[in-house]
């Protein structure tokens, strides 16, 4: 009996330590590293060792022939010695750009200069402007010594000369390939898959394909991965969009102008630069020309009818289809990533151009989190990620991207794999790593709109509010009208792509804007108060006209009286319709992501005078409010040059004063996913 109890204890002994150690490790899991750590430490070095092969070999606007017969244009960087180019198959990276490879080439050149790109890297790195109000300005230098710049070029000799193969191609009706330029439609979403299938099937390939490249260029990455381009294997999309109609095209029924408008005009007169090499050699493609003359200005005719139509009769064919959800393009804009099975590491911003559909958009591909990273930062489509490559901070992404394709077109065990699932700038706090997005520790709670003045507001506003956990017990009506205060705005920041962030008063600071909106500002939090995923407004509003526009901030309110917006949504009135199907809810029924449907047969005007609930989406956001700082909603009716609603909007709101009602039988309030105690 005793050697029974002996032989018990001394298992329990045994087994003990191996208890304690697991539940330690479940208590306190290894903590997360933006930087990589080790490995990180590694990538870097491995990006900036002796090139394998000493030079690049360049062969210049090959023809890649489509299934339908059009000649695209694509050139050939490869790895090479005093011989040539290296004869060994490699793989290959592939970059499609409507922008004209040979303005990639420009800039690769331009990169290429012996000391040129690393003492302007250095440079940006020391230029600090916010105490003269241009923080904003130093913020979009950073972009340089980020590694954007080669990601962007869609060429990276050091890549190249490490054991890669890149190709950067035309699209479609740009540059100097043949067609009409499909913007982001079927057809060329077929190309992109197509153009990855050539590139492994040549034989300088071994047959595994990688796409880079940003914005556009990062966009049809996700649609060749959709498309299922056999010869595939990794991609690294930097500021891709998914849902283009929702993240910029019609965002809740309104025109991003002043990034869509200059952005058609830019590729539409980029694309009549002619070869002209081709034309002193006697070999100019005639069709190229052709195609250029039957289709001039792409989109132009979509574009003003969704302007100056002021009635639904007036809407040309070609402003319908874009807004028809049965139509072809419409259904292409929206997108998908249900079929993506390649690896993919995706890097957005919160308020890039297309951050509404990045994380949604992450979180749908069907992939494990070691195939899958998320790398977020605080800035725009013009600098999504600055002040990295330091210990605490992501590396560059010129770095992470060749760990990412040794990886997976390689097979080197370099440890990317492991890199954090979502490495996240944590907007009022810095670089955060998670396994989870939203953070799991976040609950939605409805927070109500009140009249009853803050108190806050060191600048005039439409109405100062409040911002409460409980239903306000008496009927008011606030008023707001539309404004150009949000040309100062961080929105204005957004659709420029960084261009009005330079000044500090307008990218980090809503007071201007504000001036023309209501205010509800909740009290100090007593804690460290975590907002993670996306966010809902539901309003009780009422028109004195058949439609209206409604905008929402959600800012970060400093001691000091400094509002910082974090996120934002927008709905014109008559698309107030929700698609069920693509929204998401919170477990009390709330709306955390309603979906708008933004089809001109899904309008509903306003009925003048009658009470009218929206729900309005508000883009996904991780932050963090710090001991004494107060959230603030904003309500504009009006977001210009972020957004232009239709002309028959325009028509039918004639521009008036929009009213919130808050009631307490139907009250206004903001769904907030909130992580900490803020002792509201």
């Amino acid at each position: 009996m005793l050697s029974k109890r002996r032989r018990r204890l001394r298992g329990l002994a045994v087994l003990l330590p191996a208890v304690v150690t697991a539940a330690l490790l479940t208590v306190a899991p290894a903590p997360a590293q933006p930087d990589g750590g080790a490995a990180g430490a590694q990538w870097l070095a491995d990006y900036e060792s002796a090139p394998k092969y000493p030079a690049v070999h360049i062969d210049w606007d090959v023809p890649i022939t489509m299934s339908d017969g059009t000649v695209l244009k694509g050139n050939i960087y490869r790895p090479a010695d005093a011989n040539g180019p290296i004869a060994e198959p490699l793989p290959t990276i592939v970059n499609i750009t409507p922008y004209t490879k040979l303005m990639q080439n420009l800039v690769d050149s331009a990169i290429a200069m012996p000391v040129l790109y690393d003492a302007l890297s250095r440079l940006a790195t020391m230029i600090d402007l916010s105490a003269f109000g241009f923080g904003g300005l130093s913020d979009l230098l950073q972009t340089v010594p980020a590694g954007t710049g080669r990601i962007f070029a869609g060429v990276d000799r050091k890549l190249i000369q490490s054991g890669y193969t890149m190709v950067v191609v035309d699209a479609r009706g740009t540059g100097f390939s043949q067609g009409t330029w499909d913007v982001f439609g079927t057809r060329e979403q077929q190309d992109a898959a197509e153009i990855a299938d050539w590139a492994g099937a040549q034989p300088f390939s071994t047959g595994k394909v990688g796409m880079t490249g940003v914005s556009y260029c990062a966009i049809n990455q996700l649609h060749a991965a959709q498309q299922g381009a056999k010869s595939l294997a990794a991609i690294f999309p930097v500021d891709p969009g998914n849902d283009i109609l929702h993240d910029i095209a019609d965002t809740g029924g309104a025109f991003g102008v002043a990034f869509l408008a200059p952005w058609l005009l830019a590729v539409n007169a980029a694309k009549f630069v002619p070869d002209l090499q081709s034309i002193f050699a006697g070999r100019f493609d005639w069709q190229w020309f052709t195609d250029r003359v039957d289709s001039p200005l792409v989109m132009a005719d979509v574009l003003a009818g969704y302007v100056f139509s002021l009635t639904r009769d007036q809407v040309p064919q070609s402003t319908q289809e874009l807004l028809d959800a049965s139509s072809a393009r419409h259904q292409a804009w929206q997108g998908g990533v249900d079929n993506i099975k390649v690896p993919t590491f995706l890097v957005g911003s919160w308020y890039d151009l297309f951050s509404y559909s990045e994380v949604k958009a992450f979180n749908s591909i069907p992939l494990p989190s070691s195939q899958k990273k998320l790398l977020m930062g605080n800035g725009y489509h013009g600098s999504p990620i600055s002040r990295n490559g330091v210990p605490g901070t992501p590396p560059r992404l010129d770095v992470l991207q060749r760990a990412w394709f040794d990886k997976w077109l390689k097979g080197i065990d370099n440890g990317i794999d492991d890199y954090d699932p979502y490495t996240l700038f944590q907007q009022g706090g810095g670089w955060t790593a998670t396994d989870q997005f939203p953070r799991p520790e976040a609950d939605y709670r409805r927070m109500y709109l009140s009249a009853n003045p803050s108190g806050t507001t060191a600048f005039p506003v439409a109405h100062d509010g409040s911002i409460t956990s409980e239903v306000p017990g008496a009927i008011q009506t606030l008023t707001v009208a539309p404004g150009l205060a949000t040309l100062c705005s961080r929105d204005s920041a957004q659709i420029t792509a960084g261009i009005t962030s330079v000044l500090d008063l307008c990218g980090k600071d809503s007071r201007v804007a504000e001036t023309s909106a209501l205010t509800f500002t909740t009290p100090p939090v007593t804690e460290p108060t975590e907002i993670s995923g996306p966010i809902a407004a539901h309003l009780n509003t009422v028109h004195d006209t058949q439609d209206g526009f409604w905008v929402i901030s959600i800012n970060d309110v400093a001691p000091d009286g400094r509002s910082t917006a974090i996120s934002s949504g927008q709905l014109v009135s008559s698309f107030r319709a929700i698609d069920d199907s693509r929204s998401t809810r919170s477990s009390n029924g709330d709306y955390t992501d309603p979906y708008p449907l933004i089809s001109l047969s899904d309008r509903l005007p306003t009925v003048p005078g009658q009470p009218t609930t929206l729900d309005i989406s508000i883009r996904s956001t991780d932050a963090v409010l710090q001991p004494g700082h107060r959230l603030r909603v904003d309500i504009y009716a009006a977001n210009f040059p972020r957004s232009l609603p239709m002309g028959l909007t325009f028509a039918d709101s004639q521009l008036a004063p929009q009213h919130l009602q808050l009631d307490p039988a139907n009250p206004s309030w903001i769904n907030l996913p909130l992580a900490g105690n803020p002792a509201w």
